[in-house]
């Protein structure tokens, strides 16, 4: 009897893993900038873990200029390559997504990690293009790698890091 028991209850865990996975999927119908798009069948989605340049001068370039040494004329630059990498890339293919412990944002975007169809995570080649970096204010899963992908870009002097 336990042991039937046992059997339905992982039986049902997996139902409910594999409903979850089909609903964070789904066809990527906009991309609003670097590291905002829209997915069909669920909306607003931010890139977790990575921040990319604003398209017009904000107040995260003192982010970038304090930090980085980076100057407005090159984030306008990388904003726009951050985004046509993900027109090109990510326009109506259907990608995966991977939620963290935080789940939205407090724009109600939901964060996270979005995997090309190919497999790869975008949120992961963007900073190795060095189209964007780390988020650093919040914790995450992957900000250990995130920070030495990042690393890598700049010692390579990749996108931001030019």
């Amino acid at each position: 009897m336990l042991k039937q028991l046992s059997a339905q209850i992982v039986l049902l865990l997996l139902l409910v893993t594999a409903a979850l996975s089909a609903e964070l999927s789904g066809r990527v119908l906009w991309i609003y900038d670097g590291d905002t798009l829209k997915v069909e069948n669920v909306g607003k989605v931010r890139l977790i873990g990575i921040d990319t340049p604003e398209t017009k001068a904000s107040s995260r370039d003192r982010f970038y200029t304090k930090n980085f040494a980076i100057d407005a004329k090159r984030l306008r630059k990388i904003s726009k390559q951050a985004k046509y990498y993900n027109i090109n890339h990510l326009k109506n293919q259907r990608v995966r997504l991977e939620l963290d412990h935080t789940h939205r944002d407090k724009y109600d975007r939901l964060l996270a990690y979005v995997y090309l169809p190919d497999g790869r995570m975008l949120n992961r080649v963007l900073l190795e293009k060095g189209l964007a970096t780390v988020f650093r204010r919040y914790s995450f899963l992957y900000k250990k790698d995130f920070l030495k992908v990042e690393e890598n870009a700049r010692e390579n002097r990749l996108g931001l890091w030019e």
